[in-house]
């Protein structure tokens, strides 16, 4: 299926009604050294913020998905992923991931097949990850923190699969927004218990004990092993 493509956003089927960017990208295809000063950058950067806020403003609720690129079909988990990208779906919620392959995919495989908004915010990375067939409205970055501030700004939850450093990532910058005030609370949910158990002992045993962290900060996130109790934790505190 061919996609309608304005600079970093690209649509496919029905969501490009929802693609409504400026048509000149603002960078061109050569590569000139001023481009490499931190003017230019700022420049580049700005456009990443404004064609991520063009494309994603009218997507309405969605809840983002995060978990290991890794993980490929026939994990349970990524089965798992699958289902809960089916399941927000159907209830007329689109599902944000970053683009790429593994639990991403697999999100994005569930919405996509269920008819939903499929979102992949993808990052340029060194071995040229690629968003996949089922992202149905995607947006490419160059910087983390941009892409990051688009997972933030239009969801309305987040459910985090098991994953690795980038995954870590992401968990913790969204849950010191939420204790920080800076963003509103919204529902964090980590699925599979066994894979987060370790981590969830130890901030109780070592940073709520020696003071890091308190028992309430803690109960910023939830634990499911369930799809459907997955989406239902976060539907019930969003709607």
């Amino acid at each position: 299926m061919t996609d309608d493509r304005r600079g970093r956003v690209y649509a496919v089927g029905a969501a490009k009604d929802r693609l409504d960017v400026a048509d000149v990208d603002l960078l061109s295809d050569c590569d000139p050294a001023f481009i490499h000063t931190d003017p230019w950058r700022a420049l580049r950067i700005l456009g990443e913020f404004v064609d991520g806020f063009d494309a994603l403003a009218r997507v309405g609720e969605a809840v983002s998905v995060f978990g290991s690129a890794r993980l490929r079909p026939g994990n349970a988990y990524y089965d798992a992923a699958v289902e809960v990208g089916r399941e927000f779906a159907n209830r007329g919620v689109a599902v944000i991931t970053g683009g790429g392959p593994g639990i991403m995919e697999a999100a994005n495989k569930g919405a996509h097949e269920a008819g939903g908004l499929s979102i992949g915010c993808n990052i340029e990375l060194p071995h040229e990850q690629e968003s996949t067939e089922f992202v149905n409205l995607g947006v490419d970055f160059r910087y983390f923190f941009v892409r990051k501030t688009m997972f933030v700004k239009y969801s309305t939850a987040f459910v985090v699969f098991p994953g690795g450093f980038g995954t870590l990532d992401e968990l913790f910058e969204s849950l010191t927004l939420i204790q920080t005030g800076k963003i509103e609370r919204f529902p964090v949910v980590l699925f599979g218990s066994d894979y987060w158990g370790g981590l969830i002992d130890w901030i109780r045993t070592t940073m709520v004990t020696e003071g890091a962290l308190t028992e309430d900060e803690v109960g910023l996130f939830t634990v499911s092993d369930d799809p459907i109790e997955c989406c239902d934790l976060v539907m019930d505190v969003t709607r």
